[in-house]
């Protein structure tokens, strides 16, 4: 049924069907062809995928997501990152940047924070006269940071799948997530030096005291969270519900962007976005159990022990292996997939699942900016009005800058593991 399975799921892939419809279709054909399993199973064990208490969180971070760009963040966000560095060489993609990893604290999503903040950021660099294949590539490699710096949604799906606390994961993408961002603003301004790009206008300090007071409450929403969670004071679900309301109330009656009338078009938006997440949680759950009962992930462990039980050259494997699978597969979907196949053996070598996990999700969000599915490329390329060839050029130093940025966080463990550790000590 394997050999059936994957061959059904790789022929709907060269056929464009979307990759939820792809991995249910060859999940239902495979149980069908089989003969052995009542079709029933199939709905039972989709709705066994979703009926799952922490997958409540990510219905609530989108909404809460939504509703913060909604309410003017992104703005507000753009103009204190354009206080602290915009008078940097290439200060405006530097803001990009830093800007990103500000609301990839809010978002959870790389898409939303590509969409969000590219709308915004990239015409004005295409304006201040920066190439547009630099100025979709630096939104398109920024929005990954949205998968990686807490919350994030694949992180909630790897914690479900692997059984491990979200909290922690949260934790220890934050430090992985600065380390990329800071490898990427290096990346830019060598780049911008080069290419001699515009600086901005240097604030004075009271403007940059201005420009954080206007910030403050969006940059305090990931405070509360991660300090919530790691209180003591609610779980991750429940703080995923305290940040809808958190946004909710600050852009309503703080920020008084949000008006009653445009609740109802945010709710839809939310919806849309979270019933496609399900949908794919659904469908690869129900994959995922098809593999499990036909003993699929002993015979991938057994053939990556077999390759070697060094757990340097495993991490290396695996590494190749994940940016492969993440230029041809949605990330969510992959997470999912793949956590039940490749954690036990990461964990009989001796690795920290916490730190695979953070392996896997920076592994992952770099195919969002790889062809031939990279949806942050296709979202910063429709928006800078270029060829997917043309923003895949402008790609390659920021490719470079995160592979680095992946070798530090694969091979030193503390990287990821001081947070965790230090909070539980």
């Amino acid at each position: 049924m394997g050999l059936i399975l994957f061959g059904l799921l790789i022929l709907f892939f060269a056929l464009g069907v979307p990759i939820a419809i792809g991995m249910g279709l060859a999940s239902a054909l495979a149980i069908w062809i089989d003969g052995g399993t009542p079709l029933v199973v199939l709905v039972q064990r989709s709705f066994t995928s979703i009926d799952s208490f922490p997958l409540m969180a990510i219905p609530f971070f989108i909404l809460a997501g939504t509703l913060m760009e909604f309410g003017g963040i992104s703005k507000r966000l753009i103009n204190f990152a354009n206080a602290l560095t915009g008078h940097f060489a290439g200060g405006l993609a530097i803001v990009t940047v830093l800007t990103s990893m500000f609301f990839a604290a809010i978002s959870g999503s790389g898409a939303a924070t590509t969409a969000a903040l590219g709308s915004i950021l990239i015409p004005a660099m295409i304006s201040r006269g920066y190439h547009k294949n630099f100025a979709g590539s630096v939104q398109a490699i920024s929005g990954e940071l949205g998968v990686i710096i807490p919350p994030s949604i694949p992180l909630i799906l790897f914690g479900v799948s692997a059984g491990v606390s979200i909290g922690d994961l949260f934790m220890g993408g934050l430090i992985p997530g600065i380390l990329i961002g800071v490898t990427l603003i290096v990346t830019v301004y060598i780049v911008a030096k080069k290419r001699q790009y515009p600086r901005e206008e240097k604030k004075t300090l009271k403007e940059i005291l201005v420009a954080f007071k206007e910030a403050f409450l969006a940059l305090l929403m990931p405070v509360i969270i991660l300090g919530g969670i790691y209180g003591g004071i609610f779980t991750p679900t429940e703080a995923a519900g305290i940040a809808v309301g958190y946004a909710f109330i600050v852009g309503v009656f703080i920020y008084r962007e949000i008006k009653l009338k445009e609740l109802l078009s945010i709710f839809i938006q939310s919806s849309i976005v979270t019933s496609v997440i399900m949908f794919i949680i659904a469908s690869a759950g129900l994959f995922g159990w098809i593999l499990t009962r036909e003993g699929i992930p002993q015979d991938v462990a057994g053939f990556l022990t077999g390759i070697s039980d060094n757990p340097i050259i495993f991490l290396l494997i695996i590494n190749v292996f994940l940016l492969i699978v993440g230029m041809f597969m949605e990330t969510n979907a992959s997470v999912i997939i793949l956590t039940p196949l490749l954690l036990p053996v990461a964990l009989q070598l001796g690795i920290d699942p916490i730190h695979f996990g953070i392996i896997m999700i920076v592994n992952l969000a770099l195919g969002m900016c790889t062809p031939p599915l990279g949806v942050n490329l296709f979202i910063a390329a429709q928006i800078a009005n270029i060829r997917l060839d043309q923003i895949t050029r402008g790609m390659v130093p920021f490719y470079f800058a995160v592979l680095i940025a992946l070798i530090l966080i694969t091979y030193i463990p503390q990287i990821t593991l001081f947070l965790p550790n230090l909070l539980k000590d």
